[in-house]
């Protein structure tokens, strides 16, 4: 799957990003992603009295991402409330990381970069397989 729409997944973001609720902040945001069998799923943030609570538009993406089926990401776009491209910040970043492909893409401020460049030498379920590992050989 080497072509991506970038624009639709900017344009899906954008859409998503118009159904965000932000009444604290007023900085709303849409996610949108590429999975691996093709699908398209989004993401808004939702925010909450309780600022720590608050649900970013990636993290509303993965529940999209589960609900409509599973799978991997392979690209992924993000857009602000004015359609402009914006860089996950770096909790949304390790999230990400979690449920990409290998070498997944990312559309950031300074053009496409993978999960990789974003988030490099990341925490991932290899850490914690490799210190089980490690625990059940001791």
């Amino acid at each position: 799957m080497t072509d991506i729409d970038w624009d639709e997944l900017r344009q899906v973001a954008t859409d998503a990003m118009r159904r965000a609720y932000a009444p604290y902040s007023q900085y709303k945001v849409g996610a949108a992603a590429l999975v691996d069998d093709g699908r398209i799923v989004a993401g808004c943030n939702i925010e909450n009295a309780s600022y720590g609570v608050t649900l970013c538009a990636e993290c509303a993406l993965v529940g999209d991402l589960f609900m409509s089926g599973g799978g991997r990401l392979v690209a992924f776009s993000c857009v602000n409330g004015d359609g402009e491209t914006i860089m996950p910040c770096g909790r949304c970043r390790q999230l990400l990381f979690e449920h990409a492909s290998p070498g997944m893409l990312l559309e950031t401020v300074s053009g496409v970069r993978t999960i990789d460049e974003v988030l490099p030498d990341a925490f991932g379920p290899y850490d914690l397989r490799h210190s089980a590992a490690r625990e059940a050989a001791r």
